[in-house]
């Protein structure tokens, strides 16, 4: 029977504290539409990206955004438009990841629970393309984790004839109330490690096993509208993620203590972000969560380029609508009281609050 042994450090208690301190603050502001779009599309790209580099693959971040945002895999082009050489493993690699986050999103309730079905289905999306005759088959050989960077060969992995076993166990653990009555970070840092520890698979574990502490932290109430990403932490430094990784499988709570503190540090970067950008207190004092159109996130957008937008910028903006179409659309943003308006006819300035 599956049971973690780990102490509750004074550094896991800091990490937590500025982790539920940060989450506050990210849940508790305005952002508008247009922002909580772009930060779940950058977040998703991180996604992407950082937990594919880890492994080897060599498609760069702007390539990532192109690749996801359009998955064929004849052509890619860079800034200057030339054309990107990419082996198809990476693309695919790209593409799956990107499906996977998609899949997880699906999940949102704390009545969530594991089954041997979800890990297999997350597994099959992996590996889609690039190993579909092992995709969701348990391992039948040997394993072993290789630093892509150093090639450096990690700590060999149970024989696989215990894979099944030791996968019911964790189940059942991360299900059982135990498990549910712990801090919901430590849970998910404990899944991401036993994933890795049993390798259950032939091939895409590591991902798997970022894939699923993420799937953990946002049925728990810890994805702040998916914005989070804690693969680029792990990118940021990977020999460190390796060897917190290895020396978790001695003393657990090492492992923990990094989990946490690399989460933390993600949240207060999201956090930071959603400060700098949220016209919050102002609105939310005056109005509440504001939900706003498609033209009316353009004009706000032009706002914060410009600072301020007038009658005769309407046609650069808008070249396909009527100015009294975008006087509607303002309208509704003074209304709101999120921006304002400034001098009378067509002199007037519209401002953000």
């Amino acid at each position: 029977m599956f049971n973690p042994n780990f102490e509750i450090t004074s550094s896991i208690l800091k990490s937590i504290g500025q982790i539920e301190a940060a989450k506050a603050v990210i849940e508790n502001s305005p952002l508008l539409p247009l922002y909580e779009r772009q930060f779940k599309s950058e977040a998703t790209a991180r996604k992407v990206h950082f937990s594919t580099a880890i492994e080897g693959n060599y498609l760069q971040m702007s390539e990532v955004k192109k690749v996801i945002s359009d998955a064929r895999l004849d052509i890619i082009r860079d800034e200057q438009g030339s054309e990107v050489i990419a082996r198809k493993r990476d693309l695919h690699e790209v593409i799956n990841y990107r499906d996977v986050v998609k899949y997880i999103e699906k999940f949102n309730s704390k009545d969530f629970k594991l089954t041997e079905e979800v890990i297999k289905e997350i597994h099959k999306i992996l590996l889609k393309n690039i190993m579909d005759e092992v995709a969701g088959e348990y391992r039948i050989g040997t394993a072993v984790t290789v630093n892509y960077k150093t090639g450096e060969k990690l700590y060999p992995y149970s024989d696989s004839s215990n894979v099944l076993v030791k996968m019911k166990e964790l189940i059942n653990w991360y299900n059982s109330d135990y498990a549910h009555k712990m801090n919901p970070i430590l849970r998910a840092g404990i899944l991401h490690l036993e994933i890795v520890r049993i390798h259950p698979f032939e091939e895409g574990n590591g991902r798997l096993a970022r894939a699923l502490a993420t799937l953990s932290l946002s049925v728990e109430g810890y994805d702040v509208g998916h914005f989070f990403c804690l693969d680029e932490f792990y990118d940021s430094n990977s020999q460190d993620y390796y060897s917190s990784l290895a020396e978790g499988f001695v003393n657990l709570t090492i492992w923990l203590e990094y989990f946490a503190l690399g989460m933390s540090i993600e949240f207060n970067r999201v956090k930071d972000r959603v400060i700098k950008i949220s016209k919050d207190a102002k609105i939310k004092e005056k109005t509440g969560q504001v939900f706003i159109t498609e033209r009316q996130e353009q004009i706000i957008e032009w706002l914060n380029n410009f600072g301020f937008f007038r009658n005769q910028d309407f046609s650069e903006l808008f070249s396909d609508i009527s100015d009294d179409t975008v006087l509607r659309e303002l309208k509704g943003l003074l209304d709101a009281g999120i921006v304002e308006k400034k001098g009378k006819t067509k002199s007037a300035r519209y401002t953000l609050i």
